[in-house]
């Protein structure tokens, strides 16, 4: 009786604590990511628009495909799509875990471990989805920078990926517009899809929240369409 009053009380323990780190993680992302970066920035009248998107949980970058400041199709060439016929005018950037990226679709099927895994230390992948025209919505919000931002943005990016080469790999993406590319950064707990986000845009100069690991700390500092 004794060795199961024990065990209980050990239950009760490991549960306490589980959901005061839960806790305290969800507090510390909110306070975190309500703490501005570039914070003196605004956002100009004329420049570059970009968009940035989430499906509530991942957040990505959208840039127009051509502009005079970049053009796209030479490192994200739509010949690397399944569908590679459509007029694409945007192309949406984004950073992940390979794992989870690769072999995990949809949430439901995120196992434990690679989440433990990718956590503590996971390679990384970007994500590159193709646009034609997208509108904005709740999910996929404008925010107007100016065009010398605008280039550091793609700056910051194209450090981030391999040149486009006949020995370069590509991964199959969810659909027939999109596709993963390699790179040399490694995901974890400090530097998730979101925090990635967060830290392009500000290394390029634009205001974004310090520590985002929630998809809601990235899209709370873009208005949504009126």
């Amino acid at each position: 009786m004794a060795a199961q009053k024990t065990v209980i009380s050990a239950i009760k323990w490991i549960g306490t604590a589980l959901a005061i780190t839960v806790a305290a993680f969800f507090l510390s992302a909110w306070i975190g990511s309500s703490i501005p970066r570039n914070s003196d920035w605004e956002e100009p009248e004329t420049g570059i628009t970009i968009m940035l998107e989430t499906n509530d949980v991942h957040t990505g970058i959208i840039m127009p495909l051509v502009t005079p400041q970049h053009d796209w199709r030479g490192l994200f060439p739509a010949s690397d799509l399944d569908n590679p016929n459509r007029p694409y005018t945007h192309v949406s950037v984004s950073f992940g875990e390979r794992e989870v990226f690769l072999n995990t679709p949809t949430l439901s099927q995120i196992s434990l471990d690679t989440a433990i895994g990718a956590a503590f230390g996971g390679d990384g992948l970007l994500h590159i989805a193709h646009y034609v025209r997208p509108m904005p919505v709740d999910d996929f919000r404008e925010l107007t920078i100016s065009e010398s931002e605008y280039a550091a943005l793609v700056r910051i990016i194209v450090n981030q990926i391999p040149a486009a080469t006949p020995a370069r790999e590509v991964y199959d993406g969810y659909g027939a517009h999109d596709v993963f590319y390699d790179t040399p950064q490694t995901y974890h707990l400090g530097h998730t899809c979101n925090q990635w986000t967060s830290n392009t845009l500000a290394a390029a100069g634009i205001k974004t929240g310090w520590w985002t690991p929630i998809a809601g700390g990235v899209m709370k500092w873009v208005d949504p369409p009126a």
